[in-house]
């Protein structure tokens, strides 16, 4: 996923697929989804969008980890070193 953010206009993008849209489907006004012929979602249109939502949630990221993974492959390179 992609996202563009157009100050100028205040419209957010999320580009879902490389896949070109064929249609646009409005579900709000100024909130469109793009999709192709066979039904698949391409993009998601947000216009007025700092109307709508905190823009700076969208154009910051977290990444949740499993702290269980981090643990087990520490625990594997202390094992490594002192063997």
């Amino acid at each position: 996923m992609k996202v563009y953010y157009d100050k100028e206009v205040d419209a957010l993008y999320l580009k879902l697929s490389e896949q070109k849209p064929d249609g646009v489907i409005e579900i709000e006004e100024g909130i469109n989804i793009d999709t192709t012929n066979d039904g698949r979602l391409t993009g998601i249109e947000i216009l007025k969008v700092s109307q709508k939502m905190d823009i700076n949630t969208i154009l910051s990221y977290t990444l949740e980890l499993d702290q269980s993974i981090w643990d087990n492959k520490i625990t594997e390179q202390v094992r490594a070193v002192e063997a």
